[in-house]
């Protein structure tokens, strides 16, 4: 490509290529859509408001269909959506529509009859107060604490909740939006933004590129914007903004590394927006606005890495999409691979194997908890009749990201780079199935050569459980130094004596995880005294020290415990901190005293997690 091609240029190419890839692929059977491949919906316009007093979005949206010339009804995914009116364009005549019965997690299937004619349908339709994707923040629970907040979470198959569509990763579709609310407020999506707040709180988007459902995305609160960069910026709370754009300040680096391993940026900016600190999850890639959480903000950029995974799937996931959610790890898997070689382009080869390290020990815990042969440590996972978000783990982003590290290393850094960014190049604006992908790595790297096959051992990773003998070598010779002062704190020297200087976090990490099974109260007061843990502002650090105070009945900690689990809503922290308090009688009461104070600030993602976890009678 010519150099001197201006963006717009560029921009222009990339959505040539955008129809033509989404024109030729080919729908697949989602066992979580009602949606069917006779009609599918290729563009979306939403024109809604917000409405923080009943907590409900309402308005229209109206859907541009494809039809195959004999189809008669189009299918739409919703849940706990109240439906209003439906019309048909270019007809105007209102057709007979009707809801299906509810389906546990996948809501109730809109049927529209359609005719030849129809182009488009407009659905006008509203909320329910408690849609699982919105979580509506009262103004105490924002950093501000002034003015309330409202952030959408749609991963897996929550954008059905506030927007009827196809919810599948298989269906792509562009979106338009206008979106009113208070004028004092400045909303965002995953889409073209504004900087600053309108005067009469009236905003427009547009989606160029067409994308899946579940990366629908908005947010909505006293927020205000800092570039970073010439096509990056961040957007938090005023409270927060100064210091997230400093924490967030390498960003640009991180796209420019990005794209010398994987090809161009194809989504024209890429900006975070830090929520407030009950978005459930660390990151969530939302195309142009990656959602993130609070707990990134170390103070020291230790936990940047975050960003790289969510950069990352500006070319696996975004623009390469998994086909339905049992092909999750063709997401996952990539992007945990990816990210860990950005941050071995910015920081170097020993601190990305420091990760990659971490990484395999939490895959192994995990094969660990689950069984060597459970069948959840396929890759490809069968998901049919499970809530997705509730039935994929670490092994779809770490053996996912370790079997492509295998390849790389079976064929070559150079050779293996080439293919992956044809890959990106030949499926850009498309979505892949598991078999797909294996069917091009064989066609493109592996090409008939039987002795590669047999190094590779692909269906021995995808398809079969556990790990296979042939798991790449991951050595950090940081970790060996941490280990070395690991063992001589176990073997009596006071921990004040430790050479820890210049540690990051990953560092210590490794050292809680190094440290004995079982501890005395005086021997974790005496690691609290020397290196302040309890007191930790990083979440990570502070999370191993209060599983570990959990386990060893370290009580001077509860009190940081209880602080940290109503402070903040990430599932990633909450999980283990609540099981470790089930193992036993007390720690169960504990458990659920703290649970019924935090529960109600956080998102569902997160509580039907925990609910599960103590057997929570909602009711």
């Amino acid at each position: 490509m010519d150099p001197r091609m201006s963006s717009f240029a560029l921009s222009c190419l990339f959505l040539v290529i955008a129809s033509m890839t989404q024109a030729r692929s080919q729908h697949v059977r989602d066992p979580h859509s009602f949606a069917r491949p006779e009609a599918v919906v290729t563009h979306l316009a939403l024109d809604i408001e917000v409405d923080f007093d009943k907590h409900v979005i309402s308005g229209a949206a109206t859907l541009t269909l494809r039809l195959d010339p004999k189809a008669t009804e189009v299918h739409l995914d919703t849940r706990d959506l109240n439906i209003h009116k439906v019309t048909l364009l270019p007809e105007k005549s209102a057709p007979k529509w009707t809801l299906g019965e509810e389906v546990k997690f996948l809501g109730r299937e809109l049927t529209i009859a359609v005719t030849p004619k129809t182009t488009s349908i407009v659905v006008e339709y509203s909320t329910s107060p408690s849609a699982a994707a919105l979580q509506w923040l009262e103004p105490l629970q924002t950093a501000g604490k002034k003015k309330p907040f409202l952030f959408t979470q749609s991963q897996a198959i929550l954008a059905r909740t506030w927007v009827p569509c196809q919810d599948g990763p298989g269906v792509r579709m562009t979106y338009s939006a206008r979106v009113k609310t208070r004028p004092d407020l400045l909303a965002v999506m995953s889409a073209s933004n504004p900087v600053s707040r309108s005067s009469d709180g009236v905003y427009t988007f547009d989606m160029k590129q067409p994308i899946p459902s579940y990366l629908l995305a908005l947010a909505v609160g006293d927020i205000a914007f800092r570039p970073v960069g010439k096509r990056s910026g961040v957007y938090a709370e005023h409270a927060l903004v100064d210091t997230s754009a400093w924490e967030l300040g390498d960003t640009e680096k991180m796209i420019e590394a990005a794209e010398a391993l994987y090809g161009p940026y194809r989504w024209d900016r890429y900006d975070i927006i830090v929520l407030p600190p009950s978005f459930p999850f660390g990151g969530m890639e939302n195309p142009r606005l990656t959602f993130a959480t609070p707990t990134i903000l170390a103070g020291d950029r230790s936990l940047v890495s975050l960003v790289a995974h969510e950069l990352a799937h500006s070319w696996s996931g975004n623009l390469v999409t998994n086909a339905t959610w049992s092909d999750f790890w063709l997401n996952e898997g990539f992007t945990s691979y990816l990210e860990n070689r950005i941050m071995e382009a910015l920081y170097g080869r020993p601190y990305a194997e420091m990760l990659a390290s971490l990484a395999l020990q939490d895959l192994q815990n995990t094969l660990k908890d689950l069984g060597p042969t459970h069948p959840d440590t396929r890759l490809k996972i069968d998901l049919t009749g499970r809530d997705p978000d509730e039935g994929v783990s670490d092994v779809a982003y770490n053996k996912g990201a370790l079997f492509l590290r295998h390849c790389e290393e079976t064929v070559g850094r150079a050779r293996w780079d080439a293919y992956v960014r044809s890959y990106f190049d030949s499926h850009a604006f498309t979505s892949m199935t598991t078999e797909g992908f294996v069917a091009d790595l064989r066609n493109r790297l592996v090409a008939g050569n039987a002795d590669l096959e047999g190094r590779l051992q692909i269906d021995a990773w995808v398809y079969g459980p556990g790990l296979p003998e042939s798991i790449p070598a991951i050595a950090s010779s940081e970790f060996a130094a941490v280990e070395k002062e690991a063992a001589q704190w176990t073997s009596g020297i006071p921990a004040v004596q430790l050479s820890t200087k210049g540690w990051t976090t990953h560092h210590w990490l490794h050292f809680l995880r190094k440290l004995p099974a079982t501890l005395s109260v005086d021997r974790m007061k005496e690691l609290d005294g020397a290196f302040a843990f309890t007191r930790s502002g990083n979440s990570e650090i502070l999370t191993a020290w209060l599983q570990r105070s959990i386990e060893m009945g370290y009580a001077q900690a509860y009190g940081a415990l209880e602080h940290f689990l109503t402070g903040q809503g990430r599932r990633k922290f909450l999980k283990p901190l609540y099981t470790a308090m089930t193992k036993s009688p007390d720690g169960m009461q504990m458990a659920k005293r703290i649970y019924a104070k935090a529960r109600p600030g956080y998102h569902s993602v997160s509580y039907n997690t925990i609910d599960d976890i103590l057997k929570w009678d909602v009711k």
